[in-house]
């Protein structure tokens, strides 16, 4: 199954309509996506599933509506164990940014966890997971696909926040200050928290 948010509400891509709980299914032949989308957001549906029996197929279909946007970034833990989050925005967050050209995964997850956190003595542990959200830019839904590594630094020097990029705090947190973050966070990073299992 897949999870996917568009603002604060999920999306699922499940193979059946045992997953979709309480939320409204759509078949794609019938309802388009950016229509169901619209629905989600003027409506107070609390998520949508989509249902197909080939879930890969399914994913694909799903994805062709919108523009895709690859990004990259790392679950950082020091020598102490605690976990480096951002503050852009007004919330709470993880460093990531999009991959460049010609520039492979793990290494846009290592440059932006640099350039957004200035951490050093970082070293990539092994992939994690992938988060999904939708969102709208200039009246066109895009599609934006995070891959998501375990890091480690032993690096006890001054983290520097990349302000032109709206950061203005970057911290390692340890667990109850973590709990408290998720409180002014996205719903997308507590899932993928919550697998993590950082507490």
């Amino acid at each position: 199954m897949y999870v996917i948010f568009y603002n604060d509400k999920p999306i699922l891509l499940a193979e059946n309509n045992k997953k979709c709980k309480n939320f409204k299914s759509f078949n794609c032949d019938k309802v388009g996506v950016k229509d169901a989308l619209n629905l989600l957001k003027n409506s107070d549906l609390m998520g949508a599933c989509f249902v197909d029996k080939s879930l890969e197929l399914g994913y694909n279909n799903f994805v062709k509506n919108f523009k895709i946007i690859e990004a990259a970034g790392g679950l950082v833990k020091n020598s102490s164990g605690d976990l480096l989050f951002i503050f852009r925005n007004g919330f709470w967050d993880l460093p990531k940014g999009k991959i460049e050209k010609n520039e492979s995964v793990s290494e846009a997850a290592l440059r932006e966890v640099k350039e957004e956190c200035g951490v050093s003595d970082l070293k990539i542990d092994s992939f994690f997971d992938k988060t999904y959200h939708i969102y709208e830019y200039k009246n066109q839904f895009i599609f934006k696909l995070t891959h998501w590594f375990k890091m480690t630094t032993y690096s006890n020097n001054e983290l520097i926040p990349q302000l032109e990029e709206g950061i203005t705090k970057t911290a390692f947190l340890d667990a109850n200050a973590q709990k408290v973050a998720l409180k002014n966070t996205y719903p997308n990073l507590i899932e993928l928290l919550k697998r993590y299992q950082t507490f």
